[in-house]
């Protein structure tokens, strides 16, 4: 066997020297060379000291002028290799005569193996020390074909041996083995690893790993490529990927205050550029089967959903999450960069690429949540900016571009808000605008109520003595009152996107309006009080000092409402005037005063004439109470009677009319035209206002009155 084995090593040392001129290529030849020239002169002091012996092989001894040979080294020429070829192959022919039959059928097991190998394996292996050399030097190769060295030779051990126990050198070996293949496995991570970042630095290198990566799977029947060495490649393409687009730095807030979105956009830039490179430097360094673009592209994409999921653990505020989902949601996918042109055509057969659905829903929903927040500290703004240039300064409300109605900037500034975040939104999906448009009317809803009460505590200093403040206090209402109506108007436009929303939102828009309208109504009561308070007196008999005041006030309220949209305006119309009429007709039947003498025909005649002025106030005004224009001349008709009994042929159109009227309210009526009427219960008047109520409960007279008005007047 020593034979043999010897012309065996010498072979093998004359590949070493070949290998050596590739490994001057690379930085570990150097070290390569060192381990080829120890093993070379130690083979040689072997052959000088065995023919000192008389020991010495068969082989024939190497000239002078053969060691001087430029093209050899060590002192091997190609001619005594062909003669150690001759002469290993008739040795070995006497040798394998005397190995028992066991061991002849594994060499030639071996020998045959030796023959179809893609790498010819050296029959025996160098040192674990200097395998691991060879490892750490990336001899790949070599180190490599040692390790399939030592696994042959402890596979022919394990062979002889059979069943019996392994001995302890065995067992020392296959760990040593173990110990090879994790090391040589490292080494692979770390050059792949860093071929990710900078592919031209070690080419010779990647195509070594591939073809280890290939014979190894040849050798355990892994023809599709899902074992072990294919899943370590695949692990440092992933790692090298994950430390290449890692560096990107995240500046903190106080560095960029748009650091996300550039951030963003440098990752974008860099996953192009690393997908250039593989395409351009690394793809025709692989086997075909080894799809590496696939496999970095694949592991760009888990690095993005992964990274994504950080900078949401990250972020706080809107335009970081809005910078998120237009790099998920529009850039990752277009032409900026997976669809990249100079990506193609590779990457078209990339159509799985997607973000999950889980992804990209917890950033719609922290950016909805965060769109929530935002939106309810703006309008904090809006009605502190109120606040502070509107109430504080007392400016003069604005008004609309023709110049007709009196508007406020809370309007404006709401709508823009809303307008934002729905468009915003849309761009990215529908689904998403729906959302954000569900947020925004659930915080909006709680607007008017908080506007309501800041407004409130502000404007009560206006209702002073000052007549400018009043005024400019009514002004606010109806400019509030206008804009929360277009703010209505606008948000139903949104109705089909989230209907339960907005119709939450009208309602509490609607409680505002309404609220701001009846304080313009009970100012205006506080203010005619006192003159509805001079009416139907002896003093109002002689003077219309109180009436004319009345119709002041009334006209000042009838420019007000002017400067009031529909249908705001059109309700305080007819508030105002069914609050006077009920005021006049309540003077009336207070039993206050009463008419002496021939004065009912006075009373009626004025009574006549006031009702007449005021449902011309009331009609130029825009009140569509139509119902409320005949009642005063229906009493002054009957004041104005000069027999009791002729009030029976004008008191019919009255109770037919306003059919509410009671008893107690007619005989107020009768009072005020003569106080002697109480002396007469039976009178023809009452008995016909009887007759008159008692034919309309039945049915038999009709009932023209459909509205309600003496019943809310006390007597």
């Amino acid at each position: 066997m020593d034979v043999p084995l010897e012309i065996s090593s010498m072979l093998y040392a004359h590949r070493m020297a070949e290998s050596e001129n590739a490994a001057e290529k690379s930085s570990s030849g150097t070290v390569a060379r060192k381990i080829i020239r120890k093993f070379s002169m130690k083979k040689k002091r072997e052959n000088e000291a065995a023919a000192a012996d008389g020991t010495a092989s068969n082989t024939s001894p190497v000239s002078p002028d053969t060691q001087k040979s430029p093209t050899t080294e060590d002192g091997f020429s190609w001619t005594n290799l062909r003669r150690s070829f001759k002469l290993q192959s008739k040795e070995r022919k006497e040798i394998f005569k005397s190995i028992p039959e066991q061991g002849a059928t594994t060499s030639t097991v071996m020998e045959k193996e030796i023959t179809n190998d893609t790498y010819n394996i050296p029959p025996s292996p160098l040192s674990v020390m200097e395998i691991n050399v060879l490892i750490e030097t990336a001899a790949l190769k070599e180190a490599y074909l040692n390790i399939l060295s030592l696994e042959k030779e402890i596979k022919c051990e394990q062979e002889t041996l059979g069943e019996k126990a392994s001995p302890v050198k065995l067992v020392h070996k296959e760990k040593d083995l173990n110990l090879l293949y994790n090391n040589l496995k490292d080494k692979v991570i770390n050059i792949v690893r860093q071929s990710c970042a900078q592919p031209s630095c070690n080419k010779e290198l990647l195509v070594q790993v591939a073809g280890i990566i290939q014979d190894k799977e040849k050798r355990e029947g892994d023809v599709e490529g899902v074992g072990e060495w294919r899943g370590v490649w695949r692990a440092a393409i992933q790692q090298g990927v994950k430390e290449t687009l890692g560096k990107i730095h995240l500046y903190s807030y106080e560095q960029n205050v748009s650091c996300v979105g550039e951030h963003l956009e440098l990752l974008g830039k860099k996953i192009v550029e690393l997908l250039e490179m593989v395409k351009a430097e690394t793809l025709n360094l692989y086997p075909q089967n080894f799809q590496v673009f696939e496999t970095c592209v694949s592991s760009c994409h888990e690095f993005v959903g992964e990274h994504l999921k950080v900078l949401l653990g990250k972020v706080t505020e809107l335009k970081d999450y809005n910078d998120m989902l237009d790099f998920a949601i529009k850039r990752y996918h277009s032409e900026m960069i997976l669809g990249s042109p100079s990506l193609q055509p590779e990457m078209k057969e990339q159509t799985s690429l997607t973000l999950s659905d889980d992804l990209l829903g917890q950033i719609k929903k922290l950016y909805c949540d965060c769109l929530q927040k935002t939106l309810h500290d703006s309008l904090n703004s809006v009605i502190n900016a109120e606040q502070e240039e509107v109430w504080r300064k007392k400016e003069t409300p604005k008004r609309t571009k023709d110049g007709i109605f009196l508007i406020s900037e809370v309007y404006t500034n709401v709508c823009e808000m809303i307008k934002k975040y729905s468009d915003n939104s849309a761009k990215f999906d529908e689904n998403l605008e729906k959302m954000a448009i569900c947020k925004c009317m659930e915080v909006l809803k709680h607007f008017p109520k908080r506007f309501e009460e800041e407004f409130s505590k502000q404007s009560r200093s206006l209702l002073g003595s000052d007549l400018l403040d009043c005024c400019l206090w009514a002004g606010y209402h109806i400019s509030y009152i206008n804009s929360f109506s277009s703010l209505k108007e606008h948000m139903e436009g949104y109705r089909k996107k989230c209907p339960g929303q907005v119709e939450e939102l009208v309602i509490k828009v609607d409680g505002l309006i309404e609220h701001l309208r009846k304080a313009l109504l009970e100012q205006f009561k506080v203010e005619i009080e006192p003159y509805l308070g001079g009416l139907m007196t002896k003093n109002w008999f002689n003077t219309d000092a109180d009436f004319n005041e009345l119709v002041n006030r009334i006209d000042t309220y009838s420019g007000y409402r002017k400067l009031m949209k529909h249908p705001s305006a059109q309700t305080f119309a007819n508030d105002v005037h069914y609050h006077v009429a009920k005021g006049y007709i309540a003077k009336l039947l207070g039993n206050k005063y009463s008419c002496k003498g021939k004065k009912n025909e006075e009373a009626a005649d004025k009574i006549n004439t006031q009702w007449t002025e005021l449902n011309k106030l009331f009609s130029d005004m825009g009140s569509t109470l139509d119902w409320l224009y005949p009642l005063g001349g229906h009493i002054s008709k009957i004041i104005e009677q000069e027999h009791e009994k002729d009030i029976k042929t004008v008191l019919t159109p009255l109770v037919e009319n306003y059919p509410d009227i009671s008893k107690k309210q007619l005989s107020a009526i009768l009072y005020f035209r003569d106080s002697g009427f109480l002396k007469f219960e039976r009178s023809p008047a009452i008995q016909c206002f009887n007759e008159l109520k008692h034919r309309i409960d039945n049915g038999k007279t009709e009932n023209t009155g459909k509205h309600t008005f003496f019943s809310y007047i006390k007597v």
